[in-house]
């Protein structure tokens, strides 16, 4: 089948099998910030935005973002750097595994939540999974990382 789509700013025209996962489409286009990781939509660490939204690539049809907008890591360099010196500052950079999903989120959030509280901010990021922190860390990250937008 046919599909036509932006991936990361370049529209792309591609022949992709119908049952064809976008999470293998993207890596196989070079984005590898997209992982596998449970393959059950339970980990977040293949989550890609689609039209600006969330969305976790392992169980989503590539076919599914015909005529969309995918964004991946790759796409979001600068955004995700900046954010990273956050993780980084709190020590909640740990192994880094799950950092490209969760930073994808993160910023995801940052467009849909003003001012949000630590209630928001774990209820937005409770499906991103982390084996190295308590999570206590990547809070403050984002708790800062908001605060000096604002002040930006």
């Amino acid at each position: 089948m046919l599909i036509k789509f932006w991936l990361n700013g370049k529209q792309i025209v591609d022949e992709i099998d119908p049952d064809l996962f976008l999470v293998e489409y993207v890596r196989s286009k070079g984005c590898y910030s997209v992982k596998r990781g449970c393959e059950t939509s339970n980990c977040g660490l293949c989550t890609v935005l689609v039209d600006g939204k969330p969305v976790l690539s392992c169980s989503t049809l590539a076919a599914r973002v015909d005529g969309k907008k995918v964004t991946t890591l790759e796409g979001l360099e600068k955004e995700a750097g900046k954010f990273g010196e956050f993780l980084a500052d709190q020590g909640s950079e740990q192994c880094g595994f799950c950092s490209p999903g969760f930073i994808m989120n993160v910023l995801a959030m940052e467009n849909e939540l003003e001012d949000p509280t630590d209630e928001e901010i774990k209820e937005y990021l409770a499906g991103n999974l982390c084996r190295c922190t308590g999570y206590m860390g990547q809070l403050r990250a984002i708790k800062n990382y908001f605060a000096w937008k604002k002040g930006e």
